[in-house]
């Protein structure tokens, strides 16, 4: 019985193949309204994780919000004047009544609780009840926001300059959405002053929208560059839309599939779209064949069948050394790489699928006319492009321990490059440096304590342990511990409150400032104060129970490094200072160093799993270990060599530096895999023994015709991406540049290195 062949059926029907493909395509398609961005953090990990359990926990007890927007308001002249006041005033007024906005619990000059004390009692109430008319009533208000540490560096800073408005969202609600209304509100304000918009959900729900556009806009333009360069390697218009359906169509049923199963697209599935597209550009091989194939020919269908014929073998095992790379993820710990590894690893194995069903079916539509055209250039002996690849070859051939010495000196220069890696994470830096995000973040962690939230939770196994005054006092040190860190820019905790009391009803004696010296006296003041102040302001800080305090940290930067310096330092003061209670971070900042850190290293992880796999596959596909070891080398030497210079730019091993470790290992090896199956087909067609002539003829051979493939898909892989560059949004210009890089010098290094290893290690390889 005769074996079933794909090809054939393709090239036999090629109608009925376009229009499956089509239907199959459109199915896809009718899932993709029902797509949703998720761009939070928290959902990075799974829902049983410890940190994601610790820090819903705290919330709860503290009555935390998930999220908090920042509105600085500065003025170079001062803020302490009627008109900004008014203004501050006014805005406050509309914040209060933007839908998701936890009204109850916003902080700004009229809302935030001020401690005072008259005729010896305590009085709590709103530190800006209405708008100072008079040059003395805004001395007033200055008086009572700098002697009170609670409001410096928090909505005042130390030059008057800026204020800032605290807003916290409700659950569910989107940050760039509530950015955007109070955009609106502070447009309406006419004078000096400048606003800025910064916190969390902000750049978190406009990185998630960014990303949208990112889909709709960069791919289908990398997909339009793409094809004009096909178009002019190929002068067939038809047969270079044939190609990027190819592609499109991949992406279509890989993100269908992702929406109908009921994932919401993250920032790394965000991505596949961008790496299928780069995957699909492996289908050069069968169109460069093909030419060369037809020129011999002169038969359309022959030339097809003789193609993926001669081209099967290696395009299979480059799609499944891909497919397996990202694969690999599948066995990971967090949900969104797992996703992002099974999304991709499927749409390589449907590109590979619609190489050998869907382009030999197009092929059949060409007119023969314009294939005799294209396939005139055709030529090893007279093609510009064959004749230079020749070149490079020769130079490996002809110089095999030069270039092997080379290339291990640059190798070695690579390693200590990543020697000098920094595992970093920052979303706010994923967003251009004068980008209004960006510029906002900036301009409110120099001026004010910072944008970015953490905690520190003191706990007590003994009930009320949080009034001694031993816990207070060791509190306050730690405080004052964690404020020597650069990155920190202001900490709050229930003993700055207690201070305050006691500083307000001893007459504002600076002596005062400083936690009571009884029990009772701690319990007394916090009695007092939750009898007038609002519930958050207490909540936040102490629980019911007073077993347990929360500092809040706020930081300078999104840095996770500014986490684990706040953790180091709370280490050692716990080391030096022992005392009955445990201090445990948490907030968003210490979420923020979790994720990017697991995602990091799960990454990682898989990355040096999947290394193993490909190596195993290569083993397989040359059926010896010498040959694929062989094939090996570029791989790394190309990773090397991009990482190492990452190291030595400075830039931080992040979380779109880790998605494209997977990329550039499925990548990196294809070239090798097409060069090295060539190579040894072209030495058993020559039926003679390999000796060093044979050898090196064959070698230039195979640079001359599929490195040409190879050539033509490392030039439309890198102009393609390269458009990437453009992008708003950092991660997308770290891919693209990334990709250009790789693409080119993965090609380069096949026809350089791959010839002066196998001269050089003929013998072995032979033996």
């Amino acid at each position: 019985m005769r074996k079933f062949s794909l090809v054939e059926f393709s090239v036999n029907h090629p109608r009925l193949v376009v229009i499956l493909s089509i239907i199959i395509t459109l199915a896809f398609m009718t899932q993709f309204p029902k797509m949703k961005p998720d761009t939070n953090p928290k959902h990075m990990l799974p829902d049983t994780s410890d940190v994601r359990v610790w820090n819903d926990e705290v919330d709860k007890t503290f009555a935390l919000y998930e999220g908090m927007i920042v509105l600085g308001i500065v003025n170079e002249k001062g803020v302490l004047n009627k008109e900004t006041l008014g203004k501050v005033q006014r805005i406050t007024d509309e914040i209060l009544k933007i839908k998701d906005v936890a009204a109850r619990d916003v902080n700004s000059f009229p809302t935030i609780t001020n401690v005072t004390a008259e005729k010896g009692m305590l009085r709590v109430y709103p530190l800006m009840t209405e708008v100072p008319k008079t040059d003395e009533e805004i001395g007033h208000l200055r008086k009572m926001l700098f002697e009170n540490p609670l409001f410096i560096n928090r909505i005042i800073s130390k030059d008057e300059k800026t204020t800032a408005i605290y807003v916290p969202l409700e659950k569910g609600a989107n940050g760039k959405e509530a950015a955007d209304k109070i955009r609106e509100v502070v447009k309406k304000e006419k004078g000096d002053e400048k606003y800025y918009v910064a916190g969390e959900p902000v750049a978190r729900d406009t990185f998630g929208a960014e990303m949208f556009k990112m889909m709709a806009v960069f791919a289908p333009i990398a997909g339009m560059v793409m094809l004009i360069v096909r178009y002019l390697m190929f002068r067939d218009l038809f047969l270079s839309i044939a190609l990027m359906m190819d592609a499109m169509i991949s992406i279509v049923w890989s993100m269908g599939l992702l929406i109908a199963f009921g994932f919401p697209i993250h920032i790394m599935s965000s991505m596949a779209p961008v790496f299928l597209m780069a995957i699909a550009t492996d289908s050069m091989h069968i169109f460069n064949e093909f030419y060369f194939r037809y020129k011999e020919k002169r038969d359309k269908k022959a030339a097809i069948l003789e193609t993926m014929k001669a081209v099967g073998r290696p395009v299979r095992y480059t799609a499944l050394a891909t497919a397996a790379g990202f694969a690999v993820l599948l066995f990971m710990n967090i949900i969104p790489v797992k996703v992002f590894g099974g999304l991709v690893a499927f749409g390589t194995v449907m590109l590979r699928v619609l190489s050998f069903s869907f382009i030999p079916a197009m092929f059949m539509f060409v007119k023969e006319s314009n294939i005799e055209k294209a396939s005139m250039d055709e030529d090893i002996e007279t093609s510009g492009t064959s004749r230079f690849l020749k070149g490079l070859a020769g130079l490996g051939a002809h110089k095999p321990k030069t270039v092997v010495l080379a290339g291990a000196a640059i190798f070695l220069i690579a390693v200590f490059g990543i020697s000098k890696t920094v595992v970093n994470n920052n979303m706010v830096d994923w967003f251009k440096e004068k980008s209004d995000i960006r510029v906002a973040d900036n301009v409110m962690n120099k001026a004010l304590g910072g944008t970015s939230l953490g905690y520190i939770v003191a706990a007590s196994q003994e009930e009320n342990f949080i009034k001694t005054p031993e816990a207070m006092r060791y509190i306050d040190g730690l405080q004052r511990h964690i404020e020597k860190l650069s990155v920190v820019g202001k900490t709050t905790s229930v003993v700055d409150y207690v201070k305050r009391i006691n500083r307000v009803l001893h007459d504002d004696d600076p002596k005062y400032d400083s936690v009571p010296d009884s029990k009772e006296a701690i319990g007394q003041y916090l009695f007092l104060f939750s009898m007038s102040a609002k519930p958050a302001d207490l909540d936040n800080v102490i629980d019911y129970q007073a077993s347990k305090a929360n500092i809040w940290l706020q930081i300078k930067t999104w840095d996770a490094q500014a986490m684990r310096d706040v953790i180091a330092a709370v280490n050692e003061y716990k080391k030096a200072n022992p005392m009955p209670m445990d201090l445990k971070p948490a907030g968003t900042a210490y979420f923020n160093l979790i994720w990017s850190e697991e995602v990091l290293w799960d990454m990682i992880k898989g990355f040096i799993i999947a290394l193993i796999v490909v190596f195993v596959i290569l083993r397989f596909n040359f059926h010896s270990f010498r040959w694929a070891f062989v094939g090996y080398i570029p791989l790394v030497f190309t990773i090397t060599l991009i990482y190492g210079v990452i190291g030595f730019m400075g830039k931080d091993f992040d979380m779109p530096i880790s998605v494209l470790s997977c990329l550039s290992l499925g990548m990196a090896v294809d070239f090798a895999i097409h060069f090295i199956s060539r190579f040894k087909q072209r030495l058993a067609e020559a039926q003679s023994e390999p000796n060093a002539e044979t050898i090196t003829n064959a070698l230039l051979w195979t640079a001359a015709r599929p490195g040409k493939g190879i050539m033509r898909n490392a030039v439309l892989f890198a102009s393609a991406f390269s458009v990437m560059l453009f992008a708003p949004l950092t991660p997308y210009i770290t891919v693209g540049a990334f990709i250009v890089s790789m693409m080119l010098l993965s090609a380069v290094m096949t026809i350089i290195y791959v010839p002066a290893l196998i001269v050089l290690m003929r013998e072995w390889l032979f033996k």
